[in-house]
């Protein structure tokens, strides 16, 4: 069964290339992340939510499990872009 697609992902994809950074939507994969973007030669991974949105048990269980980079929460296009910015000055 797909998973279901949050209402602002596809602006939140729209101003992420537009803001520079490559974008795999990678939402299909349950209890995963929605995209992963790279920017300045680094990736992020995000889990879209709206505003009222929840992380699953699965996306909770996964982020927990997850050792590599962190996987960030984002509601808008100003968070991921904040966090893209913060990440980039490393």
């Amino acid at each position: 069964m797909p998973k279901r697609v949050d209402a602002n992902q596809s602006s939140i994809v729209a101003g992420l290339r537009e803001f520079g950074a490559s974008v795999k939507d990678v939402h299909t994969i349950g209890g995963f992340f929605d995209i992963l973007a790279g920017y300045h030669g680094r990736d992020y991974k995000f889990e879209i939510k709206e505003e009222s949105g929840r992380l699953t048990p699965a996306e909770i269980e996964f982020h927990k499990s997850w050792c590599g980079s962190p996987v960030y929460v984002i509601h808008s296009i100003e968070e991921a872009i904040q966090i893209l910015c913060d990440g980039s000055e490393d």
